[in-house]
C-alpha cells in the first residue's frame, strides 16, 4: 500500500474520532448553549462514547461479513455525516445527544479501517503501517481541538459539526475511488458468527489483558483531554477555545513522536515497550498535574503521556491482530469497547471530580488509572515470564521446564486460553 493510500486511511480515522472528541475544548460554551450545566459537560463526550460502544457491538463484526470493506467504510462515514449535521443543527439538548450518539456509533469505521489495512498489508510491515493509520487517530483526537478552537472563536461551536460532516462525506466518495480491493482469497463469516466470535474473544487471556490495560490506558487519556479546558479556562489563566486548543498541538506532537511504535511491534518488542510507556504514563501525570502555575510543564506533561498512550495501542492491536489474522474486524472491536468504555469513564469523571476537588484530584484520577494499565501489564509480565520464548502474540512456544520422559521437547506448546492455533513464530519477546 503506498503513502498517500495509507494516509488517506489515517484521515478517515481523524475525521471519524474528531467527530467524538471535538466536544471536549468547547464544553463551556457547548454547555451553555445546550442547558447543560457545568459539573455535567463530561456527558457532552460520553455520549458520544456509549454511541461508539454500540457501534464495537453492532457494527464492527460486518467487518468480517461484508466482502467489500471499502464500500462499508463510505457507508459508515456517510452515516457518520449524517450524525455531525444533526448535531450542528440542534436547537435542544436532547437533539444534539440523539446526533453526537448517530456519529458515535458510525464512527467504528475507525476499526474497519484498520482492519483493513491490516488485511492488506504485507505481514512484515503490519505493525507500521497499522501505527500510520492509527496516527489519523491521534491527529483526529488532538489537532481537531486546534482547529475546533479556531472554528469556535470565529463561527461558534455548530460550524465545527458542520465543517467535519462536508469532511466524512468527500472522504466517503474518495475512499470508493481510491482504495485498492481486498484479497479475494478472505471468506467473509455470517454475522452471527462474526458475533460469536467477538463474544467469545472475552474469555481469551491475551485478548482480556490487552483490553483491560487499555481500559486503564484510556481512562487516564480521557480524564485529561476531557477536563483539561475546565481549568485553563477559569482563574488564574481565563484561556479562549482558541488558546486552550493549541494544547492540542503539543498532544499531536507527542502522539505523532511515537511513530516507531509499529516498528518496534513488528520487531518483537511490543510487549516490553508498552511497559515502559506505562510508567512514563505515570510520570507524565505529575508535570500535568502542575497545571496551577506552569503551562510549561502542562505542555510536557501532555507531550509525555500522548506519547505513551500512542505506544501502548498501536502495541495492543499489533499483538492482537497477530493472534487473530482471520478476524481483524472483530477483534479490533472488541478490544475497543474497552478503550470505549475507560474513554467515557475518564470523560465523566473527571468533570465531577474538578467541580468538587480541584484540578490537582483530577490528576490524581488521571495517574491512579495508569498506575492500575501497569498493574495489569505487570501481572501478565510475570505470568510471561515463567515461560522461555513467545510468539509474536505471546504465545508460549516452550516451557522452562524439562519435559516429560518419552515427550518431544521439539514440538511448541500452544495455548489454551488465547485462542490462537496457528503455527508459532519465534520472537525476541521476553
Amino acid at each position: 500500500m503506498d503513502i498517500w493510500r495509507r494516509l488517506l486511511l489515517a484521515t478517515v480515522c481523524g475525521v471519524a474520532v474528531a467527530s467524538i472528541y471535538s466536544a471536549q475544548t468547547v464544553l463551556p460554551p457547548m454547555g451553555d448553549s445546550l442547558g447543560v450545566p457545568a459539573r455535567h459537560a463530561g456527558w457532552i463526550v460520553s455520549v458520544g462514547q456509549f454511541g461508539y460502544l454500540a457501534g464495537l457491538v453492532l457494527l464492527v463484526p460486518l467487518g468480517d461479513v461484508v466482502a467489500n470493506r471499502r464500500r462499508l467504510i463510505a457507508v459508515h462515514m456517510t452515516v457518520t455525516a449524517a450524525g455531525l449535521f444533526v448535531t450542528a443543527a440542534a436547537w435542544a439538548t436532547w437533539t444534539a445527544f440523539a446526533g453526537l450518539a448517530l456519529a458515535g456509533m458510525f464512527a467504528v469505521v475507525v476499526q474497519t479501517t484498520v482492519a483493513y489495512a491490516a488485511t492488506v498489508s504485507p505481514a512484515a510491515e503490519r505493525g507500521r503501517i497499522i501505527g500510520v493509520v492509527t496516527s489519523g487517530v491521534v491527529v483526529g483526537i488532538l489537532g481537531a481541538r486546534f482547529v475546533t478552537g479556531v472554528l469556535t472563536q470565529i463561527w461558534g461551536w455548530r460550524s465545527m459539526y458542520a465543517t467535519l460532516g462536508v469532511l466524512a462525506l468527500a472522504l466517503a466518495a474518495l475512499v470508493l475511488r481510491a482504495l485498492p480491493p481486498e484479497d479475494s482469497c478472505r471468506r467473509p463469516a455470517g454475522y452471527r458468527q462474526a458475533v460469536v466470535s467477538l463474544a467469545g474473544l472475552f474469555g481469551q487471556r491475551l485478548f482480556l489483558t490487552r483490553g483491560l490495560i487499555a481500559f486503564f490506558l484510556f481512562a487516564s487519556f480521557g480524564t485529561l483531554w476531557s477536563g483539561l479546558s475546565l481549568p485553563l479556562a477559569h482563574a488564574p489563566w481565563h484561556l479562549g477555545e482558541s488558546q486552550i486548543g493549541l494544547f492540542g498541538v503539543a498532544g499531536l506532537a507527542g502522539a505523532l513522536g511515537a511513530t516507531r511504535a509499529g516498528r518496534w511491534a513488528d520487531g518483537g518488542r511490543a510487549i516490553p515497550i508498552s511497559g515502559l510507556a506505562l510508567a512514563l504514563l505515570i510520570f507524565s501525570w505529575a508535570a500535568t498535574a502542575q497545571l496551577s502555575w506552569s503551562l510549561w510543564l502542562l505542555a510536557a506533561g501532555i507531550v509525555l503521556l500522548d506519547f505513551a498512550v500512542q505506544v501502548v495501542h498501536v502495541s495492543n492491536q499489533h499483538l492482537l491482530t497477530t493472534a487473530h489474522p482471520e478476524h481483524t474486524s472483530s477483534v479490533i472491536g472488541g478490544y475497543m469497547v474497552f478503550y470505549a468504555l475507560g474513554s467515557a469513564l475518564g470523560a465523566a469523571a473527571t468533570t465531577s471530580v474538578f467541580s468538587s476537588h480541584g484540578w490537582g484530584a483530577s490528576s490524581f484520577l488521571g495517574a491512579s488509572f495508569a498506575t492500575c494499565a501497569l498493574i495489569v501489564w505487570a501481572i501478565d509480565a510475570r505470568r510471561r515470564s515463567r515461560t522461555a520464548e513467545f510468539d509474536v502474540a505471546g504465545a508460549p512456544l516452550r516451557s522452562r521446564h524439562r519435559p516429560a520422559r518419552g515427550g518431544d521437547s521439539r514440538r511448541p506448546a500452544h495455548r489454551s486460553g488465547d485462542g490462537y492455533r496457528g503455527p508459532a513464530i519465534r520472537s525476541n519477546v521476553p
